[in-house]
């Protein structure tokens, strides 16, 4: 018996104790089904021989090799991780594409008691729901887009409007990255797993309400938003922050606390604007930086860098409707006022 997953949501309230991904460890890195824990039949180093025998010996052989790694990986993960389930224990299983990983795994729980079902056509069939949701379907609820220069605080707003029940999508965090040269916050997940992420969001939204969505370009870091995305958000109304450069200066030092703790990071990261700033340039910020004068070289960079840059994505786009948010300052109280003003805003009826 196999599950028939025909939606993004379809196993939420699925009733399913678990969803095991059989996959190897890299295949689970890459990318999952949310939720799902990785119980490997075959480690990445096994499924590579198990393959090179299928293609260079025999498929007879490669299966007889594979099932007896898979029923000795299975007799460790019941052994370990699995110890503790009771008879009742209905796991959800899946390898790449409902093949013999998960049919296997699956057959050794039922033989103990376990009502183990296999989600149909595998971790693929997961995928194409989210290809269909990002490239295929189109984007429905209308998009607000809050934008403003560099150090405008447009993330701590957003962040903010989940709590007076305004839709958002903060693509930054789905990232892992602050979508500028310095902001890296460690590892970016793969493009499929950003998508994977994505997806659920997109999926979860009420079509009939705005969404507000921080502006970006094509890419936030190395991660590819998708077409559709992206042309709803070329498309959208624009809230812009706007702030003096000193304030902005001032919060995007204490922002980025980590890279002002992190002295070799923040080199490293000077170093790559290099070849637009000219290493001349470069040197003198990050003279700035090691004698400790960490808002003025903020404030360097909003000048000369980041603003620049904006002005010439500005002259670039389509004129659209935008409206301005101005602050003072960005503050704690300063933050609450334009998450206010925001709200406001995307819940005024439409005209």
């Amino acid at each position: 018996m196999g599950f028939d997953m025909d939606k993004l949501g379809a196993l939420d309230g699925a009733g399913f104790d678990a969803i095991i991904d059989v996959r190897s460890p890299s295949e689970y890195a890459e990318d999952h089904v949310p939720g799902a824990i990785n119980l490997p039949a075959l480690s990445d180093a096994e499924r590579a021989r198990v393959g090179t025998i299928y293609v260079q010996d025999s498929a007879f052989k490669a299966r007889k090799i594979g099932a007896a790694l898979v029923a000795r990986n299975a007799a460790s993960h019941i052994e370990g991780p699995l110890a503790d389930k009771d008879g009742g224990w209905q796991p959800l299983v899946y390898c790449w594409r409902g093949g013999q990983r998960s049919a296997s795994f699956a057959s050794i729980l039922q033989q103990i008691g376990w009502r183990a079902e296999c989600l149909c056509g595998g971790y693929r069939s997961y995928r194409r729901l989210v290809v269909r949701r990002l490239y295929e379907d189109r984007f429905l609820s209308p998009v607000i887009l809050l934008d403003g220069n560099t150090g405008t605080a447009k993330t701590e707003v957003l962040a903010l409007l989940n709590d007076r029940d305004i839709q958002v999508i903060d693509l930054e965090a789905l990232a892992n990255h602050r979508g500028s040269a310095l902001g890296g916050q460690g590892e970016q997940p793969s493009q499929k797993a950003f998508e994977t992420r994505l997806a659920r969001e997109v999926d979860a939204l009420d079509p009939a309400r705005p969404v507000v969505i921080e502006a970006e370009s094509s890419k936030v870091g190395k991660l590819s938003l998708p077409t559709g995305l992206f042309a709803a958000m070329k498309d959208a109304r624009r809230l812009r922050i706007e702030a003096p450069v000193k304030a902005r200066a001032a919060y995007l030092t204490r922002t980025y606390g980590d890279l002002v703790q992190d002295t070799t990071v923040l080199m490293d990261r000077l170093d790559r604007l290099v070849r637009l700033q000219g290493r001349e340039k470069v040197q003198a910020w990050k003279d700035m930086a090691l004698a400790g004068q960490h808002v003025d070289l903020a404030e360097q960079l909003i000048r000369d860098h980041y603003d620049p840059r904006y002005i010439k994505g500005r002259e670039r786009r389509n004129p659209g409707e935008e409206t301005v948010l101005a602050a003072n300052d960005l503050g704690a109280e300063d933050l609450d006022r334009l998450a206010d003003d925001v709200a406001r805003i995307v819940n005024a009826p439409a005209k």
